[in-house]
């Protein structure tokens, strides 16, 4: 009995050797690919700017980085698939303002950004502009709202979807305004972008790339845009805030996180990786032009701003009572 016991013990030390220890296989990472997924189809904003950085990433850290779309039910079911992930440091998920929505507007998803995810970096932060189809009445914001406020619940305004960025944009601009518009959502901004465009809805907050072609082409008219300081890409249109309604501020932002265990070295090469792309002359130059300003941060300042966004939006969504469809 004695010499089984030596046995098996010689075999588990054997095995323990044979095994790379947890600060070995952090020392050694990534050692073989990286899966990025992204709870968003292919073509937005989240899937075009991930592609770069991903690609950037492959090159500096030479591992392969491969992006997996994973959209549905609102960017839960690709979120989701991140926080059942192992907290290895191979999968990486892609957050926005939709997902900081999403933890009051679905309260019974099977996560919790802040308790199954850990903040790792931000990438970019980026306006967007209010448009509205020139058929209306309106050329500036005051306009559009006296009109609003003449025809209460008769104006309508398009969205990609219950919950997205632009809804919320849209409700923000009722609270602050008193405004009565009809919210019509629909399943993506294709056909949104479509509508308003053929003048079947009023409005629309959508991104300031897509809009400022058509903006300058007179197939919208572009009354103000979402964030603190005017649109490099339309430098004419003002800011909500100075079109006449103070403290209004909706931008559009992209981060990563990684499931919650992931160890904290890993979470740090990766913020001193992206930070260091997001600062690269090239990137700041390109990004810049397309509206969407890098925003190097800490783990923890991403994770201060999205605390400070779930906060924001579900004093938004319990004021207006709005409900997940």
């Amino acid at each position: 009995m004695t010499t089984l016991r030596y046995r098996v013990a010689l075999a588990c030390m054997a095995l323990g050797l044979a095994l790379p220890s947890p600060a070995m296989a952090q020392q050694d990472y990534p050692n073989h690919v990286v899966r990025v997924i992204v709870p968003f189809g292919a073509g937005g904003p989240t899937d075009v700017f991930t592609r770069v950085l991903a690609e950037e990433l492959r090159k500096s850290l030479k591992q392969g980085f491969v992006m997996e779309n994973r959209p549905g039910a609102g960017t839960v079911i690709g979120t989701a698939e991140g926080a059942k992930s192992p907290p290895d440091g191979y999968t990486l998920v892609m957050v926005s303002a939709t997902q900081t929505v999403n933890e009051t507007l679905v309260p019974n998803k099977p996560y919790q950004l802040l308790r199954d995810f850990v903040p790792v970096a931000m990438l970019f932060r980026s306006e967007l502009v209010m448009v509205v189809h020139p058929s209306v009445p309106a050329n500036n914001v005051q306009e559009f709202i006296a009109l609003a406020k003449s025809k209460p619940g008769e104006l309508n305004y398009a969205s990609s979807g219950q919950g997205s960025n632009y809804h919320m944009a849209g409700e923000l601009f009722k609270n602050l305004t008193g405004t009565d518009l009809v919210h019509v959502p629909y399943r993506g901004s294709a056909g949104a972008r479509n509508d308003i465009l053929g003048g079947q809805v009023q409005m629309m907050f959508d991104s300031v790339p897509t809009m400022a072609p058509l903006v300058q082409a007179d197939k919208v008219k572009a009354l103000g845009t979402s964030g603190r300081t005017r649109s490099i890409a339309l430098p004419d249109v003002p800011t909500l805030a100075e079109a006449g309604v103070p403290g209004y501020e909706a931008t559009i932002w992209i981060g990563m996180m990684v499931p919650v265990g992931t160890p904290q070295p890993i979470v740090d090469l990766l913020n001193r990786e992206i930070n260091a792309i997001l600062s690269r002359p090239e990137i700041k130059e390109s990004w810049t032009k397309q509206d969407a300003k890098p925003d190097p941060l800490t783990p923890a300042q991403f994770g201060q701003h999205i605390e400070a966004e779930i906060a924001k939006w579900q004093k938004l969504i319990k004021a207006n009572n709005i409900q997940a469809q």
